[in-house]
C-alpha cells in the first residue's frame, strides 16, 4: 500500500473530515476543498499526491540506513502507531514526549542505557546483593524509563526524520526538530500550519481509521526501503564474492602459466 492507496480507501477511512471552520488555520486553505454543516472537508486528491510524496521520501531514508522517530501521544494515535513503527522496525514515542527528546539528546541515550544497567545487573547477580527497598526502587526506575523510552532503546543516533500523527498537539517536538533542521513528515488536520513541515499529508488526526491508513502507508514505504537496502547489500556481498572468485581464478591460471612455462624452459635446456 506504500504508493497505492486510492482517495476510495482515504474516503472510507473519513481521512477528509477536517476540524470546525472557527477552529481552522488560514495556511490549511490550499488543501481544503468545501465547508459543509461547518466543518472544512479535505481535498482527497491533493491528499494522496501528498502522501505519495511523502512515502518516496521515507522509502529512501529507509534505504539509507537511518531512523525516522514516529511521534503519537494522542489516545487514540497511541496503539495504531505503536504497532506500524515496530512492524517497520523504527523507534516511536507514545507516551509524553520527554523534553529535550532532540536538543538533549545525549542525556536521553544516558536514560535509557540506565535501562541496560539494571538488566546487566539482574543478570550477573548484582541485584540480589540490593536490599528490598533499594530494589524496589530500582524496578520502578526501569519500569517509568520502559513506558516512556522503552521504544526508542535501539536508537543510538539522531533520527534522520520525524513522522508526527498531530503536529497542534506534539508542538514541542515539532519546535525541537525544527530547530535541529530535521525533516518533519506529518499528518496535518485543518487546524494546523503547514508551513512548519516539510511533508505535508493533510488528513483527519482525530480519527483512529483515518490514522490507521495514513501511518500503514507510510510504514509500508518504509518496509520498502529497508528491502531496497537489503537487496543492494545482497548485490553488494554477490559482486564482491564474484570478484574474489575471479581474482583466484586469474591467480591460478596465471600460476598455471607460468607453471608451463617453466617446464618448456626445462625442456629447450
Amino acid at each position: 500500500m506504500a504508493n497505492n492507496t486510492e482517495v476510495k480507501n482515504l474516503l472510507d477511512a473519513g481521512v477528509h473530515f477536517g476540524h470546525l471552520t472557527r477552529k481552522w488555520d488560514p495556511n490549511m486553505a490550499p488543501y481544503i476543498y468545501m465547508e459543509r454543516n461547518g466543518i472544512h472537508i479535505i481535498n482527497l486528491y491533493k491528499t494522496k499526491a501528498k502522501l505519495n510524496e511523502a512515502n518516496d521520501a521515507l522509502r529512501k531514508i529507509a534505504a539509507s540506513g537511518r531512523k525516522i522517530l514516529f511521534v503519537a501521544t494522542k489516545k487514540q494515535a497511541k496503539d495504531i502507531v505503536a504497532q506500524h513503527a515496530g512492524d517497520a522496525n523504527m523507534p516511536y514515542i507514545t507516551e509524553r514526549w520527554p523534553g529535550g527528546m532532540l536538543t538533549n539528546f545525549v542525556t536521553i541515550r544516558k536514560a535509557v542505557k540506565k535501562m541496560a544497567l539494571v538488566d546487566r545487573m539482574k543478570k550477573d547477580g548484582r541485584y540480589e546483593t540490593l536490599s528490598k527497598k533499594e530494589r524496589l526502587q530500582v524496578d520502578r526506575m526501569r519500569a517509568k524509563l520502559e513506558k516512556n523510552l522503552g521504544s526508542i532503546v535501539d536508537m543510538t543516533r539522531m533520527p534522520a526524520a520525524l513522522f508526527i500523527v498531530d503536529t497542534v498537539r506534539e508542538h514541542i517536538a515539532v519546535k525541537e526538530a525544527l530547530k535541529l533542521g530535521i525533516p518533519i513528515f506529518a499528518m496535518a488536520d485543518t487546524n494546523a500550519n503547514p508551513r512548519d513541515i516539510d511533508y505535508v499529508i493533510p488528513s483527519n488526526d482525530d480519527a483512529s481509521k483515518s490514522i490507521d491508513i495514513i501511518v500503514n502507508s507510510a510504514a509500508e514505504a518504509i518496509k520498502a526501503g529497508l528491502e531496497d537496502r537489503k537487496n543492494e547489500k545482497n548485490n553488494e556481498a554477490a559482486k564482491a564474492e564474484k570478484a574474489e572468485k575471479d581474482a583466484k581464478a586469474a591467480k591460478a591460471e596465471k600460476t598455471a602459466k607460468a607453471a608451463k612455462e617453466a617446464v618448456n624452459t626445462e625442456e629447450e635446456e
